[in-house]
Order: structure tokens, then sequence, then C-alpha cells
């Protein structure tokens, strides 16, 4: 063979090696990803992911498509996630529930922190206490010091056994002395609902549960569960925990984006930054603000702590309270 078509030959060689060497995920991403929402449409969660979605999809180059699969308290959606292919075209939502389900669940079919790799935080909003607008809880103080006098304990909602909710009233029943009946209901929504209607004392929810019937007062915020008051809309003038002498309260839920584990890392750092540049833009900040949430990015490494912090963090308190894996 003369030599320049020998060199012509092994350069098209070499060219052809490389391209084969080239990881799959170079040209990432060349078709739609899809967003596991593992609750129903229509919550708050539902509406962060959409609001993320949507501009990550103007940005990254593919549609970001938000996926609902509700049913088992989060465990079916997020399973399938965990389950997904690790090539960054399944990525999911998880929250503060996932890091309680281990401490009230026997049997999960999932391992947060194995099975997942963290992609980024994407905000928290401390919980708050919701009471009725009757002259008894016209204040927190005043709600404690009339709850302690009752001759019967007065009635706390909760979204069910083992939900922040429940584990938030227990707390507090534990810190004040103070002998609460605790009452499932199936959400937040018709927990509120009874609390406006003076059928249950009070209940801890997200202000994006509860806002709509606070705007009307039908019912009252009357504590945030974090040490000082915090800056979000309708919650400024809301006392914390310090000004009510309450210690190890503090209670955010939060929202985090993560990927099947062993996601390559490059896809992983391409979807946090598009993940950061989305919490930045106004139109998911306007978003945001209404829903009560402060916005919060995060490196990789810096979730994966918090993630395993958050789940040991449960693991005390569900012992503390009492709660056992069912």
């Amino acid at each position: 063979m003369p030599t320049m078509h020998r060199r012509a030959f092994l350069a098209a060689g070499s060219t052809a090696l490389l391209a084969a060497a080239r990881p799959a995920w170079a040209a990432y991403p060349e078709r739609p990803i899809k967003l596991v929402v593992p609750w129903a449409a229509g919550g708050s969660t539902d509406a962060i992911a959409r609001a993320m979605a949507q501009r990550m999809g103007q940005t990254i180059g593919s549609p970001v498509i938000v996926d609902n699969r509700p049913g088992a308290a989060g465990m079916i959606g997020t399973d399938a996630a965990a389950k997904a292919a690790p090539d960054g075209y399944t990525i999911a939502i998880v929250e503060l529930p996932h890091a309680i389900a281990p401490a009230v669940t026997a049997r999960l079919p999932y391992d947060l922190l194995r099975d997942f790799t963290p992609v980024t935080m994407i905000g928290t909003s401390p919980l708050v206490f919701f009471a009725g607008m009757d002259e008894d809880s016209k204040d927190f103080k005043t709600f404690l010091k009339t709850a302690a006098a009752k001759p019967s304990p007065p009635a706390i909602a909760h979204s069910g056994a083992g939900t922040v909710s429940h584990l938030a009233a227990e707390m507090l029943a534990s810190r004040t002395n103070i002998r609460f009946n605790m009452v499932p209901y199936k959400g937040s929504a018709p927990a509120l609902t009874d609390v406006a209607a003076g059928t249950v004392a009070g209940h801890f929810a997200t202000l994006a549960s509860g806002s709509s019937l606070a705007g009307g007062n039908r019912i009252r915020p009357l504590l945030v569960t974090s040490t000082q008051r915090v800056n979000i809309a309708g919650l400024q003038n809301v006392p914390a925990l310090a000004e009510n002498n309450l210690k190890g309260m503090e209670i955010d839920q939060w929202w985090a984006m993560v990927a099947p584990a062993t996601t390559p890392l490059d896809v992983i750092e391409k979807l946090r930054r598009e993940a950061i540049a989305a919490l930045e833009h106004p139109s998911v900040k306007e978003r945001m603000a209404v829903l009560g949430v402060q916005m919060k990015g995060s490196t990789p490494g810096e979730l994966r702590a918090f993630l395993r912090s958050e789940a040991e963090r449960w693991q005390k308190v569900a012992r503390e309270v009492g709660l056992q894996p069912q």
C-alpha cells in the first residue's frame, strides 16, 4: 500500500476508534428527559417540578417532561426512578418524606442513599402550625396555655402515622408536656378544612397548603418551625421556635433533584448546572415565592451529606416519639 494511502487509512481508522470510544452521552440530551414526581398532580411538589421542568426544557436542548407516579406514600414513583436506566433520561424529585420513610417503613423497595446519585438541592420551606380563628388561638402562647388547661386533650390533625405533620405534633407534645389527641387525615387539605371549621385545634403544614385558607382569614398561622422568623410573604410576622422556647423542633420541608445511581458524572453536572440556572430565572423565582419556597441549590456532595444527616435525624425522632417501622 503506498505510504500516503497507508497514512490516510490509519487516520481514518483512528477516527473510527475515537468515535467508538466516545461516551454514548457525549451528545446528551438527544431525547426528552423524564422528571418523576412520586405524588399526584396538583400538589406543591408537582408545582415545583413543573416550574423547574419548563425552564430546564427551554435551555437543556430537549423537553423535560413531568411524570407523576403517585401511590404507596411515594414508594411507587421513587422505586420506578431508582430502577430506571442510569443514562440521564430519568431524574426525580425527592423531599423530606423520603428521609423519614426508612424510620417508619419496614420494607422500602429502594434505598435513598444507595440507589440515587444526588444532583442538587432545590429549596426549603418551614412547616407552619395553623390553628382556627377563635380567641383561644390568637397567638401560639395563648394556644398552648388554653390547651394545657382543657380537661380533655385538644385534637391536632396529621396526615397519617409517620408523616412529618404527625412527627411534628408528637415533638410539640413532648417539648411542651401537653397531651394532644392525634387525629389522622388523608392529607393536609381535609385537615386544614377541619381546622377552619373548629373540628380540630391545629395542624402542621407547609405555607403552600394553608395559604388559601389563611388568606381568607379562616385559619391562622401561629408558629414557623425555624429558629428565627422567615422572610416569606405571609409569614414575616409569625413567631419562630426561639420566641416560644422550643428547641430541637426545627423542621424544613425540602425538595431535591436526584438521578439513578451510576448516572455518568458529566451528565449529573450538566443537570445540576441547568437546574441551578432554572432556579435563578425570574419565572421560577416567582412561582417558588408563591409556594413559600426558599430556593437553595447545592453541589452533589453537599446534597449527599444533607440526605444522610436527615435520614439519621428522623431515625432519632421516630425513636423519641415511640414510632416503630411498620
